[in-house]
């Protein structure tokens, strides 16, 4: 047997886990993909041979949404709906991978009478050119759908492939794959007389893709179903702090009403969290929170900004104030708090807020005991 050592028992049980681990993540991320590139082919095909398709013209997106919103399917509002068409338009062989069961449904659904079953309309048993594309399986289990949809934004085919590769062999996270984009990684690979030179240094200190991040994806928790504070999780350190300052500012009893832990919101295609999210019934406005394990930086001042400007456009209600941010930034023993408001030029309204929420020495006091505490007790800032 060898030296099956306590070490030997830890480190093999630790593997076995991870591989199953990323496998679930595979399969969830696989399902998902096919599931979208579905939805997309059932709209096409029926805005090609629906029976009543001239009746919605224009509006069929929109009166779709509406019915699947209604019916509960998530990620379906217009915007994602013509993404799945995009998905079923840009990989039609994708449909080759389909279970069985499904294919069977699809043709029973979609294919016109005098189709020939195996040279269909709709492409799933098309024979494909390979050229500029990579292989169905290989792209769907190597890149989640939030990759493949940032990618099939790309109008080059070659592009598009190139991109598909580099991700894959990179092993990119979303947000890099986004960066490398950005960069324009592939026009100047195009003028580089060196290309693996210039990808070794593209990949360099790039953020790679892991699990962890694969299932925080807020596509793959709405298709399973989670809320985003059961998959959005703090480190242990972080979100012990912010277990204790929820119940903290409740208990000031200062009209703080407790609304929401890692709201989510949706600006352009992304999502972001807040921290905690409260009403305040006194000064009629919402409080942001964030809290940063770190320094004060210019980034986790712009966020929050971002944060109250988007609660402005989109929150705001009747006879509501401007919402106002409270930035929380540690790091060991050196806590500052940041009231921060989105442009506001009530200057009573500034006043009265610095009078009715806690002050800034408050929360300082607090944050420090609290980190005392955990540390005390073994935790630690990750």
């Amino acid at each position: 047997m060898g030296d099956f050592s306590f070490d030997v028992l830890v480190g093999s049980i630790r593997e076995m886990d991870s591989g199953f681990v990323s496998s679930a993540v595979k399969a969830v991320n696989v399902n998902l993909t096919l599931r979208n590139w579905c939805i997309g082919a059932y709209i096409s095909e029926f805005e090609l041979h629906g029976s009543n398709r001239a009746g919605y013209g224009d509006k069929l997106l929109l009166n779709l949404s509406k019915e699947l919103k209604s019916a509960g399917l998530k990620r379906c509002n217009q915007r994602d709906l013509q993404r799945y068409i995009l998905l079923y338009r840009c990989y039609p062989d994708i449909g080759s991978l389909l279970p069985e069961a499904v294919k069977d449904q699809y043709l029973s659904v979609c294919s016109p009478a005098d189709a020939d079953d195996n040279h269909y309309i709709g492409g799933i048993w098309e024979t494909v050119s390979p050229k500029f594309r990579t292989p169905p399986e290989k792209l769907i289990t190597s890149l989640a759908y939030s990759h493949i949809s940032e990618i099939m934004e790309i109008d080059d085919p070659l592009k598009r492939l190139f991109y598909e590769i580099e991700c894959i062999k990179g092993c990119w996270s979303v947000r890099e794959l986004k960066r490398q984009i950005g960069s324009l990684y592939y026009e100047r690979s195009g003028l580089s007389e060196n290309k693996e030179a210039l990808s070794r240094i593209a990949n360099e200190g790039a953020e790679i893709s892991s699990p962890l991040m694969a299932i925080r994806d807020p596509y793959v928790f709405e298709f399973l179903g989670l809320k985003p504070a059961e998959v959005m999780d703090e480190s242990e350190f972080e979100s012990a702090i912010l277990d204790k300052l929820e119940t903290f500012l409740l208990e000031l009893g200062r009209g703080f009403c407790f609304e929401a832990r890692q709201k989510r919101i949706l600006i352009g295609d992304e999502y972001f969290f807040v921290d905690l999210l409260f009403y305040h019934r006194i000064l009629k406005c919402h409080i942001l929170v964030e809290l940063k394990t770190e320094k004060m930086s210019h980034e986790a001042v712009g966020q929050l900004n971002t944060y109250l400007n988007w609660f402005k456009a989109n929150e705001l209600c009747e006879g509501d104030n401007p919402p106002v941010g409270i930035l929380l930034c540690t790091e060991k023993n050196d806590e500052l708090v940041r009231y921060a408001t989105a442009g506001m030029a009530n200057d009573l309204f500034v006043s009265k807020y610095e009078v009715v929420l806690p002050s800034t020495i408050e929360i300082e006091n607090f944050i420090e005991e609290e980190m005392k505490l955990l540390k005390g007790q073994g935790g630690e800032q990750r």
